[in-house]
């Protein structure tokens, strides 16, 4: 027989249940859409460093002046490094950072360009105080990147995560940093280094040449474009007096100086809008940069890109070293470290990568 005691304490029963539940479920959401990073440690230059020092600066963009105390943004002495920063693959980026630090010679004169979207107001206010809390030395500027200027003339690549416009805040740079800054090493957020980026960024670009990058002669160029571009008279010999060779676009050395000389945004900007009208490539915003550049870079050793870590752009299938020596380890594709090893599922490499790796886990002990 169910009274009306057993009833109401049955209700109750239930309605607590739903509330832990409900609360458990809340905890867990906030938990993992709230990455907390540990500390970084600091790392001090070596005898031998050159100093560098204060100046003022202007942006194409935004016609502002500013004064740096800290951040010493104009330096030519100091080696300059664009990413771009936004909450889905913070994990990569703070590991590369990391990275980049710990190997350099010059730590203290390493000057980080991080480039947001500037629709995401909140996340940019929350990457910058997880870097300050991260690497509380760390000399950086944080730049807004309207991507409303982009997203207009995005097309879908084979792969949905190539088609975010901060993917494409890389065409961008010579607009979004300051004038004064000349050369720059762009980098993704899914790597790390293991030597000194200085040695990168030292490279020579000889012959007024813009870009430099390790290139692949070896690959099937004709992959990147489509049968429409290649049956086509008038796009084919864009190609015609290059030897164009595949490289990767998560490693650069840039002189911007000569980029904003060439305006090479525009000639971009004006092959992504030839897409938009007829299917002339599949892989987002990486044949932009070979219609514009293939064939005229500085090709730098393939030891500064180990790339395709990430397996394939379908599966992420786990991949060995190319042969040779490694300066920096490049998990383009689908599979990244951190996921792997989230899932338990790693590949034998994803290893190489976790020590860099500043997450803070619910079970990490104090010491």
């Amino acid at each position: 027989m169910v009274t009306l005691t057993s009833m109401v304490f049955t209700i109750s029963h239930f309605n607590l249940l739903t509330l832990l539940f409900l609360f458990s479920t809340y905890q867990h959401v906030t938990c993992t859409t709230t990455q907390l990073f540990k500390q970084a440690p600091k790392f001090y230059n070596s005898p031998n460093c050159p100093s560098i020092h204060t100046s003022t600066w202007t942006t194409s963009s935004e016609q502002t002046t500013h004064t740096n105390t800290d951040d010493f943004i104009c330096s030519d002495e100091a080696v300059h490094v664009a990413m771009t920063l936004d909450i889905k693959y913070l994990r990569g980026s703070m590991a590369a950072i990391l990275s980049v630090l710990q190997h350099s010679s010059c730590p203290e004169n390493t000057i980080f360009h991080f480039i947001t979207a500037a629709s995401k107001t909140t996340s940019t206010v929350t990457l910058n105080t997880t870097l300050l809390n991260s690497f509380p030395y760390l000399k950086f500027q944080i730049y807004p990147f309207n991507t409303e200027t982009i997203s207009g003339l995005i097309s879908t690549s084979i792969r949905s995560a190539l088609d975010t416009p901060l993917n494409y805040a890389r065409n961008y740079l010579s607009n979004l940093l300051p004038n004064c800054v000349h050369k720059i090493v762009y980098l993704d957020s899914d790597l790390i280094l293991v030597d000194d980026i200085a040695k990168l960024a030292a490279t020579n670009l000889t012959n007024e040449a813009v870009l430099a990058a390790p290139e692949y002669c070896n690959a099937n160029f004709s992959y990147y474009f489509t049968p429409t571009f290649w049956s086509n008279p008038s796009l084919s010999l864009t190609f015609a007096t290059r030897k164009a060779c595949y490289f990767n676009t998560g490693v650069m050395v840039i002189d911007l100086a000569r980029w904003r000389i060439g305006d090479y945004t525009t000639q971009m900007t004006e092959w992504m809008e030839l897409q938009k009208r007829m299917r002339i490539y599949e892989l987002g915003s990486l044949p932009p940069f070979l219609l514009v550049f293939a064939g005229k870079i500085v090709p730098v050793d393939h030891r500064w890109n180990q790339h395709g870590l990430g397996g394939d752009n379908f599966h992420g299938l786990c991949r060995d070293l190319h042969p040779g020596p490694v300066s920096l380890l490049h998990w383009s594709g689908k599979g990244k470290p951190w996921a792997r090893l989230d899932a338990n599922r790693p590949c034998p490499l994803d290893a190489l990568w976790a020590p860099y790796d500043l997450l803070e886990t619910p079970f990490a002990l104090e010491t």
